[in-house]
């Protein structure tokens, strides 16, 4: 592993490239919010769905609950969002799931719950200009108070962790630039970071053609427009291989435009890692949840190890 922390001014790109722009339109669907048949889940993760009424839709989430959450009712636990990539589901990627299951049976990690949303296949986790995909309202204004009213959730920025792989690093990266007030702790896993707001080269097909859209919309305007509350409340972690050249590029502007800014962070890259979650999760097994567990312990949070 290639670590570089707080380092490297990088240069800056146009735009996103036009083939991942238009896919967006092309292959969101209407029936792709609640996936069906629900497959084999790991040990504590279940299906769960909500009616999100900005689509008018019910929406499928995965729930990993700790092992200790049936056992103590009057405990309330910090949560990590996971944001799946583009094509996949609430179902694509509970693997990491499995890692936390282990790391507190063997009294290494604390108790945390995990959500892993439906996004949909394509929409960047962003509502789509012509309103048809809500996935940013549905998931700040619909999903996370679900969760926090429905699980004994710890329901404070403070306690709210968000990450995600490809798309759903890209995803959560905008969520938690444009409403860092929501969040905690940021762990982009090589996710794309556009300026979308930059149409020279090609439109943008989701988002569409408003300007003001497009700049609400743009996660390095964001970084500027919040950056005094960013630098005071979020911590941000950002991750690539170094063998993921479709992803490296703006991952490297997104570190760079970080450390232009002032803002302390982590970054690594993983030397000859492609783009593939599990071996990202499984060479670093050992540490894969310490980032959320040390934004937690800073902002005092009280986390609750299994005991025998």
């Amino acid at each position: 592993m290639l670590a570089l922390l707080l380092l490297a001014l990088c240069p800056s790109l146009s735009a996103q490239p036009a083939k991942a722009k238009s896919k967006a339109n092309q292959t969101n669907t209407d029936d792709m919010w609640v996936t069906s048949p629900v497959p084999v889940l790991p040990t504590n993760v279940t299906h769960h769905t909500f009616r999100s009424e900005s689509m008018k839709r019910e929406v499928g989430y995965c729930l990993y609950l700790p092992p200790g959450y049936e056992k103590d009712a009057e405990r309330r636990y910090p949560v990590i969002y996971h944001l799946h990539g583009a094509g996949g589901n609430e179902t694509r990627s509970v693997y990491s799931a499995s890692v936390l299951h282990e790391g507190i049976l063997a009294e290494k990690l604390p108790e945390m719950v995990i959500v892993f949303p439906n996004g949909g296949r394509s929409t960047m986790y962003q509502d789509s200009g012509d309103g048809r995909f809500m996935a940013e309202t549905m998931m700040i204004k619909e999903l996370i108070p679900h969760i926090d009213s429905t699980y004994r959730t710890i329901a404070d920025r403070k306690a709210r962790c968000i990450e995600g792989f490809s798309m759903g690093g890209r995803g959560s990266t905008h969520l938690a630039m444009r409403y860092p007030e929501l969040f905690g702790s940021l762990f982009n896993q090589s996710g794309n970071v556009y300026h979308v707001s930059d149409v020279s080269k090609v439109p943008n097909t989701y988002l569409g053609s408003d300007p003001e859209r497009l700049k609400a919309n743009d996660p390095y305007l964001n970084l500027t427009k919040n950056l005094a509350f960013i630098q005071a409340n979020l911590r941000i972690q950002v991750a690539c291989g170094t063998a993921d050249p479709d992803h490296l590029t703006t991952v490297r502007e997104y570190h760079a435009a970080l450390t232009a800014s002032g803002m302390q962070h982590s970054y690594f890259e993983v030397e000859g890692l492609d783009h593939n979650q599990k071996k990202m999760i499984d060479g670093r097994k050992a540490t894969w949840f310490d980032f959320h567990i040390e934004s937690l312990k800073l902002n005092h949070i009280d986390l609750h190890y299994l005991k025998p």
